[in-house]
């Protein structure tokens, strides 16, 4: 956790974006790091969690992470948990929570109330639109023997 922490403190005070860190450690080793880089890098997506999953994935030569385990200086935001779940983690241990989070400007609490209303009802329009090419390559997916299942 101490390292997580460091590293939210480190790229905050670097300019690089909010006062987030992350590490995912395998067995006892580090295999990915990551700070809040929003601001340097232009990415809404570039939060801590996104990018240790993304330096662990690199440097274990794999899309999945189920051995490893997320140390994370703040309880993770909707993207982040779902970033998360999608590569498979066995574990995620965090420090601050999404309230004190909140205390200091970074409220991701309507991004988690807008999961929970209906499409219809959200604050960014969603519209549905069916379309025959891309039911067509769904299928195409379904069909493809090559295919690697994640």
């Amino acid at each position: 956790m101490q390292a997580a922490i460091e590293l939210a403190r480190e790229g905050m005070l670097a300019g690089k974006g909010g006062p987030f860190g992350c590490v995912i450690v395998k067995g006892e080793e580090i295999v990915g790091r990551g700070s809040n880089m929003v601001i340097s890098t232009m990415d809404p997506t570039a939060h801590a969690e996104v990018v240790a999953i993304r330096d662990a994935c690199k440097n274990i030569g794999n899309f999945q992470l189920d051995d490893c385990e997320v140390y994370t200086s703040c309880e993770p935001c909707p993207m982040c948990l779902g970033a998360l779940y999608w590569a498979r983690v066995k574990k995620v241990v965090y420090a601050n929570t999404r309230y004190d989070a909140a205390a200091i400007e970074f409220d991701d609490d309507f991004i988690y109330q807008e999961i929970n209303t209906s499409f219809m009802h959200r604050q960014i329009p969603f519209v549905h639109l069916p379309h025959p090419e891309a039911i067509k390559v769904f299928k195409e997916w379904q069909d493809l023997e090559s295919k690697l299942r994640y």
